[in-house]
């Protein structure tokens, strides 16, 4: 809440501060309320007292229970309720409102004239009817008797609705050709109405008949105030008494009148020259409140010597001044309607008494003095200071025997003195690192420039000292040369910057080829000076040397860093000339057992690789009957070239099965294999010419046939599949051992399995 002392006239307005955002969450509103001093401590008389951009009018209900305003945008009627100081409910309209009228005593019955010719009559639940006058609204009023709406506008007729019969009436035909205003006498129902023309004209709604016509041109304030114009009547009002009118013109004039008298008997300019839109008259102080786009305005009825008055900075559209209180409302070209409380109009609301006493605790504080922003001192001061030269000027008050100095003025000189005299910066005065240098580039490029002003000041001297010499004689007016403007002086400002252009460009030129003689000297200084060279170490130049030097360039620089690593010495030299290499020492190789035991493992691993090719593949079926019996071929994962074939018939255990190994060659690795893999064997038939190999998990024995042709077995695996091995003849081979048939196939033979059709 900001406080102002206008002629001692305390001024609170209660609209001052930050507003909230309205997209903000009840959330983020407190938030910033917690955060943020400014508002936290504003003062929000009426919640969401405002309009989207604009407010256009703002009235307060016959039973001061509601305030309703009208704003855009987008057009629309907002309606507040004082109890709850929020708002109410709002609509939406189809236009700008020009102004509105109440009908009933609160805000059930509206009427709204808008901007596009249309009125519209608005209850509790909404929009009630629509109708549209012949020519463009500008204001309104409502004649309570007949219950008959007038309307003025563009036009020289007065425009009436009976809303009781809901139909046009015979409109009144007037002499202006214009209508800006009109309103209704509260006392005698006299409707008066202004014209552009400056007429005032008095109609008896019952006789419709006009009473009387007022020209305001015929006064003399037109003369007494020059004005050149036929002033616009563009606001007026009635007083309670039913004798007094005012009427605001569009010269920024308010003219009092007695209906009974043809002459004002007081005339206040607001000296804006802008048109009055609203006027007021406050009864208990017998005041007078008018306001144009500016200003609002406080004086007294009688004899016009001005209360206070209120600039918000911001265009005003309408007045609304709440009764028997000192509580007033402006609609203006801002989102906020404006709200103001003064103590000296009268008191609070009842609905927001408590006004009183904030506005009582704010003026027991100490208020400083006007003097506390004015510093005194006196002419000494002044001249050690260095602003002397302010006296005379609006800057300094002479007082008695000193001045008046504003405070920031003062301290800002006071803390200039004080920077000369510091020590922290005194080295720039003594050391000569801070010296201007005359034969630096620096210095160079800049001093066409400073040799320019000086020769302009020079310039400007001896032509001042030569028009000291002569006294003008007499004053002829000198003709102008054909063909030569007048302005023709005014291009020396531009030749005068080629010239100095053109000596930067000659002074950048001069140090350009200073620069260039100083290197050429310096080479050749270092050209007669003796050289020594050194050759570096280790390097061996040759044909041979070269083409090993080309081939090491070619390689990749992971190999080159692989090949210096290997040899076990790294030399790096830094960048200020250290040397640093590092090298690896050889151990010797200690002997270790499990290093040895893993050798020879590896080394019977590979020797049974090598009798691989011993093992080829074999296909044996069952008997002759059971040659379409189905065969499942799986992959060996360590011993690559057997796969496994499963028999039924032969199988005693369901979870071991059969594998029919032909082999040729040592027996040894085939054992080995089988003893590691931890197979275990079933004895064949006796009359099958094999001899059978018997062993467990743990250990194996057989009883070797010296059989050199062929040695079949029949092997089985408890802990996986059975493998299959075939001859090494080379050729395909069919033998009959008993009752089952055996196949032979080569080891080159391919992987696939094959039946017997036989």
């Amino acid at each position: 809440m900001q406080v102002s002392n206008a002629n001692n006239v305390k001024i609170y307005n209660l609209s001052a501060g930050k507003s909230l955002p309205e997209w903000l969450t009840d959330r983020q509103r407190r938030k910033l309320q917690n955060k943020d001093n400014d508002v936290r401590r504003r003062l929000e008389l009426i919640q969401d007292f405002e309009m989207p951009s604009v407010s256009n009018c703002v009235k307060v209900s016959p039973d001061e229970q509601f305030i309703c305003a009208t704003g855009t945008y987008k057009p629309r009627f907002r309606c507040y309720d004082v109890h709850e100081l929020c708002l109410k409910f709002e609509r939406g309209l189809d236009a700008n409102v020009v102004n509105f009228e109440y009908l009933s005593e609160d805000y059930s019955k509206v009427c709204f004239l808008q901007d596009d010719r249309y009125v519209e009559f608005h209850t509790q639940f909404g929009r009630l009817m629509r109708m549209r006058i012949p020519k463009y609204g500008r204001d309104l009023s409502y004649y309570p008797p007949s219950c008959d709406m007038y309307f003025v506008g563009v036009s020289s007729e007065i425009y009436r609705i009976n809303l009781e019969k809901g139909r046009f009436m015979k409109p009144l035909q007037t002499q202006a050709t214009e209508m800006n205003c009109c309103e209704f006498n509260p006392v005698n129902y006299l409707f008066g109405c202004g014209s552009k023309l400056g007429h005032l004209e008095c109609w008896d709604p019952r006789a419709r008949l006009c009473c009387g016509l007022l020209d305001i041109a015929t006064s003399n304030f037109v003369h007494d105030y020059d004005i050149s114009v036929v002033p616009e009547i563009t606001a007026m009002k009635f007083r309670n008494d039913g004798l007094t009118v005012a009427l605001g013109t569009s010269t920024g004039h308010v003219l009092l009148y007695d209906l009974r008298a043809m002459k004002p008997f007081l005339v206040k300019d607001h000296n804006y020259e802008l048109p009055i839109h609203s006027i007021e008259f406050q009864d208990t102080q017998d005041l007078v409140l008018s306001m144009d786009t500016k200003i609002l305005k406080m004086w007294n009825r009688n004899t016009g010597s001005p209360l206070t008055a209120i600039e918000p900075g911001v265009n005003l559209n309408q007045l609304c001044m709440v009764p028997n209180t000192g509580l007033i409302f402006l609609a203006n070209e801002a989102p906020k309607i404006l709200t103001y409380f003064i103590p000296s109009l009268g008191p609070a609301p009842r609905w927001c008494s408590s006004l009183d006493g904030m506005t009582e605790e704010l003026e027991e504080k100490e208020e400083s003095s006007v003097y506390d922003d004015y510093k005194f001192v006196t002419r000494t001061e002044l001249e050690s200071l260095g602003l002397g030269h302010l006296i005379g000027t609006n800057l300094l008050r002479s007082v008695m025997h000193g001045f008046f100095l504003d405070i920031r003025l003062y301290h800002k000189n006071k803390a200039v003195n004080s920077l000369l005299k510091d020590d922290r910066f005194s080295a720039m005065f003594t050391n000569p690192d801070f010296e201007i240098d005359p034969e630096s580039e620096e210095f160079r490029l800049i001093n066409p420039v400073m040799s320019k002003l000086d020769k302009a000041r020079q310039k400007r001297e001896e032509k001042h000292a030569l028009a000291k010499q002569f006294k003008q004689v007499q004053a002829e007016e000198v003709e102008e040369p054909e063909g030569r403007p007048s302005d023709e002086g005014s291009g020396s400002s531009s030749d005068d910057e080629h010239t100095w252009k053109d000596e930067v460009r000659k002074e950048h030129k001069k140090l350009t080829q200073e620069r260039k003689q100083r290197e050429l000297a310096e080479a050749r200084e270092e050209r007669r000076q003796a050289r020594l060279f050194q050759i570096k170490d280790g390097e061996e130049f040759g044909v041979k040397t070269d083409k090993e030097k080309k081939r090491e360039s070619k390689r990749s620089l992971a190999d080159r860093l692989q090949t210096v690593e290997s040899s076990g010495i790294n030399q790096s030299v830094g960048s200020i000339g250290n040397r640093e290499m590092t090298f690896s020492l050889k151990k010797e190789k200690k002997v270790n057992t499990a290093t040895e035991q893993r050798n020879l493992h590896q080394s019977e691993r590979r020797k049974l690789k090598s009798h691989s090719g011993e093992f080829g593949l074999c296909y044996a079926t069952g008997t002759v009957a059971d040659t379409e019996r189905r065969i499942q071929v799986f992959e060996n994962k360590c011993l690559r070239k057997l796969l496994c074939i499963s028999y039924k018939d032969h199988v005693t255990n369901e979870s071991v099965r059969e594998l029919v190994v032909a082999h040729v060659g040592p027996q040894e690795p085939l054992l080995a294999t089988l003893k590691r893999r931890k197979l275990a064997c079933l004895d064949m038939s006796p009359d099958t010419t094999a001899f059978p190999i018997q062993f467990s998990r743990a250990q194996w024995k057989a009883s070797a046939d010296e059989d050199d042709k062929r040695r079949l077995g029949v092997i089985t695996s408890r802990n996986g599949p059975g493998w299959l091995c075939t001859n090494w003849s080379g050729q395909p081979q069919t033998e009959m051992h008993g009752d089952r048939k055996l196949i032979l196939l080569p080891s080159d033979s391919p992987r696939r399995p094959h039946r017997s059709r036989d």
